[in-house]
């Protein structure tokens, strides 16, 4: 397993897990529109420091690869249904859906997530990792249970909140050789923007006090804009499925934080979630990949050391160092080894080779 995808993808869900039972604990008593805007703006605003500071400082990961015209259908893609889609449809079905129904369906993000990355975007999914990501859902699923499920149509506006969610996932994968800062504080200003805009004119809410601001906005950066920019980096070292899949151990973390800081939660039940969960990812870190495959030439931008895949030359105006960010090409490579559909080995399994768009809008042709 790449213990760097790895490490990321569950950092991602430790954050985004423990930042939710502080994020109810600041934010219970203001419309659910208004809480979003605050925890993307947190996001966003969070991370234009984290840009800004690392430009000034010339801190070693300044030189990401930046946004290119390439980049922009992705971009949008990304915003529109992740910043903007999955938001807004999550609000209109939580208003029409009880709690505890909506924690259960919610679970859907990664189902959806896995099943997009397999169906459309043709990543390698096995038997084994359906079954560990459906034993991860499972225990996510005990965690949100509570002895009904109201399928009603608040039901589906969270289903298609999570669909989108699974789109927007995907989509980050085709924009994972680029700065992840810099996609992450984009998708926070946006979607924070629109959810207050939605809150202020539609709800006619007012803004709760400058402590609660101030501690929505410290939840959220953490929260979602911290945990976001590992979720990407994730994608760039395991694939949108994955990621997806580690990503729902998000509720477990939840649960534990709330019942070891608050005391609220179920032990019994986090126990089960806990068992499901550890078989699941289990299964996942044990998987090995490995056949033959063929690395057609190719040439994209991004950080990089030079591994196995990256023998390539240096022009005097290429930087010194390693990792370093610079256009290079890929010349043609037949090799065996283990791998996940990584930012080079998003190749097909069917025997047939096709073309595979990268996240650069190169032609990435592998066959296997």
């Amino acid at each position: 397993m790449n213990r760097s995808g790895l490490a990321l993808a569950l950092l991602s869900a430790v954050l985004f897990g423990a930042s939710t039972p502080f994020a109810k604990l600041l934010l219970g008593g203001m419309p659910a529109q208004m809480a979003a805007g605050l925890l993307y703006l947190g996001s966003g605003l969070g991370l234009a420091v984290v840009l800004g500071a690392r430009a000034a400082l010339r801190l070693p990961t300044h030189d990401e690869a930046p946004l290119g015209g390439r980049d922009l259908p992705w971009l949008l893609g990304v915003i529109a249904t992740g910043g903007v889609g999955g938001p807004l449809l999550l609000m209109l079905g939580l208003a029409r859906t009880d709690a505890a129904s909506a924690s259960l369906l919610l679970n859907m993000e990664s189902i959806a997530t896995l099943l997009i990355a397999w169906v459309v975007f043709r990543e390698n999914v096995d038997r084994r990792l359906l079954i560990g990501a459906a034993c991860i859902v499972a225990g996510a699923a005990v965690l949100s249970w509570q002895g009904r499920a109201m399928f009603s149509t608040g039901a589906l506006y969270i289903v298609g909140a999570c669909v989108c969610w699974g789109i927007d996932n995907n989509l980050s994968g085709r924009l994972s050789a680029v700065d992840p800062v810099r996609i992450a504080m984009l998708k926070g200003l946006v979607a924070g923007c629109v959810n207050m805009g939605l809150a202020l004119t539609f709800l006619h809410a007012g803004l709760p006090g400058a402590a609660l601001v101030a501690g929505a906005m410290a939840v959220g950066f953490a929260g979602y804009g911290v945990s976001l920019v590992a979720f990407m980096l994730g994608l760039r070292h395991l694939g949108a499925a994955r990621t997806g899949a580690y990503f729902a151990l998000a509720p477990f973390v939840g649960a534990v934080v709330s019942l070891a800081v608050f005391g609220v939660h179920d032990a019994g039940r986090l126990a089960m979630a806990g068992v499901l969960m550890g078989i699941g990812l289990w299964l996942h870190l044990s998987e090995r990949h490995d056949h033959e495959h063929i690395h057609e030439e190719m040439a994209h931008t991004h950080r990089h050391v030079h591994d196995e895949h990256h023998q390539h030359t240096h022009t005097h105006d290429d930087p010194p160092g390693e990792p370093h960010t610079h256009y290079h090409v890929h010349t043609r490579l037949v090799h065996t080894h283990p791998h996940y559909p990584d930012l080079h080995h998003r190749h097909s399994h069917d025997g047939h080779g096709p073309h595979d768009h990268g996240p650069d809008g190169q032609d990435h042709t592998h066959a296997a």
